[in-house]
């Protein structure tokens, strides 16, 4: 129970990579705040897992790209909980198109959501942190690093979010704030299903040395570790979770 008494906030959590994290920190005796934007369902669902295996979690609205959302996530959370202990930043959007496809309204959309939004939640999280610190974990991506053809503007969200973290890291250090990042591979989720199929399978897992592509419980592990007390020594640093896979 590395969690156990811990209060922490999953961003877009109703699915996917937030999903499995959730689970997880459920499971590792956190109390889990699963946030979403509009799958109250799927989140109800997360809810729902959380507490049958024995955890505890609540749902709440917020969309992570407003402001006025999310300070009052953060307000209801500590009024409902007490504390802050740990943000994961995880709720996003991508849209891959090439560049003489992509609308500004695209562009807009995933740098509010996917960066501004990251940079909402931690000013909030940071009002909230206890003397004690807290810890920050944001989920990035290989290709942060790697871009794909079409995926340009989403790839320079995901590069901001690295720059982000260690800044972030080095300015909010001497508060015994912990900020890292999770650059996860090819992962199986909603958002990527069917795209994983005939020949960019094959290329994907020629590319990954352990031969598969990622899931979701593959990546929580990792945020389990970077929001514990075990990794009180780790901060400003983008972790590749991919299965030993650089980029295509």
């Amino acid at each position: 129970m590395r969690l156990n008494g811990k209060v922490a906030i999953v961003t877009g959590a109703s699915s996917g990579i937030g999903a499995g994290i959730a689970k997880a920190f459920g499971a590792e005796g956190a109390t889990v705040i699963v946030n979403y934007a509009t799958s109250k369902e799927g989140a109800d669902a997360v809810v729902t897992s959380i507490a049958t295996a024995g955890g505890k979690a609540v749902a709440v609205q917020a969309d992570m790209s407003k402001s006025a959302d999310v300070v009052r996530l953060f307000n209801t959370v500590v009024a409902d909980h007490g504390k802050l202990d740990v943000l994961v930043n995880n709720a996003g959007v991508a849209v891959f198109e090439m560049v003489s496809d992509l609308t500004e309204e695209a562009f807009h959309k995933q740098f509010n959501v996917n960066v501004l939004g990251y940079f909402l939640g931690v000013r909030e999280a940071t009002k909230h942190f206890g003397e004690a610190g807290g810890s920050i974990v944001n989920i990035s991506s290989i290709l942060s690093t790697h871009p794909s053809a079409g995926g340009s503007v989403y790839s320079a969200t995901k590069g901001a979010v690295d720059n982000l973290t260690y800044g972030l890291a080095r300015e909010l250090g001497p508060r015994k704030i912990r900020v890292n990042a999770i650059m996860p591979g090819y992962t199986n989720t909603p958002a990527t299903d069917g795209k994983f199929a005939g020949e960019l399978r094959e290329r994907l897992l020629a590319e990954t040395p352990l031969g598969r592509v990622g899931e979701p419980e593959d990546i929580a592990p990792v945020a389990v570790f970077l929001a514990s007390d075990d990794s009180y020594w780790v901060s400003g640093e983008s972790i590749r979770v991919t299965g030993g896979a650089r980029g295509l």
